[in-house]
C-alpha cells in the first residue's frame, strides 16, 4: 500500500514543471495596437486641438469649452491601455503621481473634481455621448456613432505622424 500523499508528489512535480514550462514561455505575438483617439460629445464645440491644448484641456486648465459648455474629463480606470499611453504622452506622470496632481488641484480649489473614471469603452461611448462637453480617450477601433473624433495636431487616429499610441 502506498502512503497517503506520496502519490500527490509526483502528481505536483509534474504540474509544477508543466506550470513552469506555460509561464515562462514567450507571450504570443499580439496584434499592433490602434490609436488612441481624443473623443467628445457629439455637441461640443472643437473638432481639433494641438497637444498642448489636449494637455491643458485633461490638467484641468481649460474647464469651459465656451461660455455655455462645461469640459466633462473622462479617463479609463488603472490599468486601461488607454490610461497607461494618456499618463504617459498627456499627462507625463506615473499613477501616483497623476493622483497627487487631482488632490491638489481639487485641495487649492483649481478644480470641482479630477477626471471621472470609466471602466470601459462601452462605458466611455455612453457616457461621452450622453454628456454634453464631455471628453475622453480611447482606442480608435471602440469609437462609436454619434461621437466625435478630435483631429490632434491636424491629424487623426491612424495617420502617419498621430502622437498618441
Amino acid at each position: 500500500m502506498k502512503a497517503i500523499g506520496s502519490g500527490w508528489t509526483k502528481e505536483l512535480s509534474v504540474l509544477g514543471c508543466f506550470c513552469l514550462l506555460i509561464f515562462s514561455a514567450p507571450a504570443p505575438q499580439t496584434a499592433r495596437h490602434s490609436d488612441i483617439a481624443v473623443v467628445v460629445n457629439p455637441g461640443t464645440p472643437v473638432s481639433e486641438l494641438s497637444l498642448t491644448e489636449v494637455r491643458k484641456v485633461f490638467l484641468g486648465d481649460r474647464q469651459y469649452w465656451n461660455s455655455r459648455v462645461p469640459v466633462e474629463l473622462f479617463i479609463r480606470a488603472p490599468v486601461a491601455r488607454e490610461r497607461e499611453v494618456i499618463l504617459k504622452v498627456i499627462y507625463e506622470m506615473t499613477e501616483t503621481q497623476y493622483n497627487h496632481y487631482w488632490i491638489a488641484k481639487n485641495f487649492r480649489a483649481e478644480a470641482v473634481s479630477a477626471p471621472k473614471m470609466v471602466y470601459s469603452n462601452e462605458q466611455a461611448n455612453e457616457l461621452l455621448a450622453a454628456i454634453p462637453g464631455a471628453i475622453a480617450f480611447m482606442d480608435r477601433k471602440d469609437v462609436r456613432s454619434p461621437l466625435k473624433v478630435v483631429r490632434v495636431d491636424g491629424r487623426l487616429p491612424g495617420e502617419p505622424g498621430y502622437v498618441l499610441k
